[in-house]
């Protein structure tokens, strides 16, 4: 049961536009090995039960490792990806807006992020 002071309780967040939504989908085409699941309602992927990637609200986010993400923050528009304010998601970066434009860039991030996930410790199912 949702926590009465979670921002899901009160629906402070949006829906992801249908348009990213279908942007997603079809960058995890190219990674076939990931499993798409939802989080909070988001579409999100997972590899070995980690997850990767994925949606909230009108952004993208992906999971790094240390050294990726340093490099990856650098970037302008990207920051840490904090859903609950105050409560960022340590692994977890925000995708640049105008990389939602550049596919090719957006793609070798995809890759990194899915290897890293990869690369932890499986996950077992509930």
């Amino acid at each position: 049961m949702p926590n009465s002071s979670s921002p899901m309780s009160k629906g402070k967040w949006q829906k992801a536009p249908q348009e990213l939504i279908a942007f997603f989908m079809e960058a995890m085409k190219y990674l076939p090995e990931a499993e798409p699941r939802k989080m909070f309602g988001y579409p999100c992927a997972f590899v070995n039960g980690q997850m990767f990637t994925g949606l909230f609200e009108d952004s993208m986010f992906v999971r790094l490792s240390e050294a990726d993400r340093a490099v990856f923050r650098a970037l302008d528009g990207a920051h840490p990806f904090e859903p609950t304010p105050g409560r960022p998601m340590r692994e977890y970066s925000v995708v640049p807006a105008a990389m939602l434009q550049n596919t090719p860039e957006l793609d070798a991030w995809l890759a990194k992020s899915f290897n890293y996930a990869k690369s932890l410790p499986a996950k077992k199912g509930k």
